[in-house]
């Protein structure tokens, strides 16, 4: 669904971001990439929805050429594309069902966003969304009301409700604590599933990565040096992306981590809301 060939990024400094990237990855898989930080894990995000531009070669999208877009044809491919962002780039003072409808900007125009005259079947299906994702008693809430966690919920839905073929996901837990990282990851992972969604993941957390991606991989210097399932990902395999570290020692404490944390973890309670006329 997604092909990456040969794609470059080289910055006006000279420095390479990416170096002949070949990827491809297929409907419904969910893949992670790891690396150390400035590996160009992020920059492959940006390339594949153009927020940054390659240097050269070519990404596609199905039939679409993304590199080759611009204009009107290259806002229409964004709207497969959804977003999901480290630092949630939610409006705060908008409420939650306004961040989430925000989603469908690319859809109902300026001025029917501008007056909240959103579709019905727009709102139903932040309806459901919100219910979904487990929030469905916060939809009046503001943004920055709302805790970590919470935010990084809404700016899940926020990026359903475009109806994508791919989400784009950047560092989605780097700012929460382990406990709500495991539940937004497991969250990414069951909604892929359900709507057969193909994802990237930019993920820090190793353990993380192994636990919910279908596949891994890992960015050194702006090149792949790995690329294969979780259960390939050895100590050895680990030290080549990031450099020497007592892996052994430290998935052993991550897998005692994750251990803990699922014996304290509660299922939300769902809430059937139904859904208005207008916002």
């Amino acid at each position: 669904m997604l092909t990456l060939s040969q794609v470059n990024k080289r910055y006006s400094t000279g420095e390479h971001a990416l170096v002949g990237i070949n990827l491809t990855l297929p409907r419904g898989q969910v893949m992670a990439l790891i690396g150390p930080s400035g590996a160009g894990k992020s920059t492959l995000i940006r390339c594949v929805n153009r927020l940054v531009e390659p240097t050269s070669g070519s990404i596609h999208l199905g039939e679409a050429e993304l590199t080759r877009l611009s204009g009107s044809a290259l806002r229409g491919a964004r709207r497969a594309m959804g977003m999901i962002f480290q630092e949630y780039a939610l409006v705060e003072r908008l409420t939650v069902m306004e961040n989430v409808l925000s989603g469908r900007l690319g859809y109902v125009g300026f001025w029917r966003s501008f007056l909240r005259r959103y579709p019905q079947e727009d709102i139903a299906e932040a309806f459901r969304l919100l219910e979904r994702i487990g929030l469905p008693q916060a939809m009046d809430k503001r943004a920055d009301a709302l805790s970590g966690g919470q935010r990084q919920r809404v700016g899940i839905a926020r990026a359903l409700i475009q109806r994508p073929r791919l989400l784009l996901v950047d560092e989605p837990t780097a700012s929460l604590d382990p406990k709500t990282s495991r539940q937004i990851m497991r969250l990414i992972r069951e909604l892929c599933a359900e709507r057969e969604l193909a994802a990237i993941i930019n993920i820090h957390d190793v353990a993380l990565a192994q636990q919910f991606a279908d596949r891994i991989v890992g960015l050194r210097a702006g090149q792949i040096v790995f690329d294969g399932t979780p259960q390939e990902l050895d100590a050895k395999t680990l030290t080549t992306i990031y450099g020497e570290e007592e892996w052994e020692s430290t998935q052993a404490q991550d897998g005692e981590a994750e251990h803990r944390t699922a014996t304290q973890t509660a299922v939300p309670q769902k809430l059937s809301l139904a859904a208005g006329g207008t916002v």
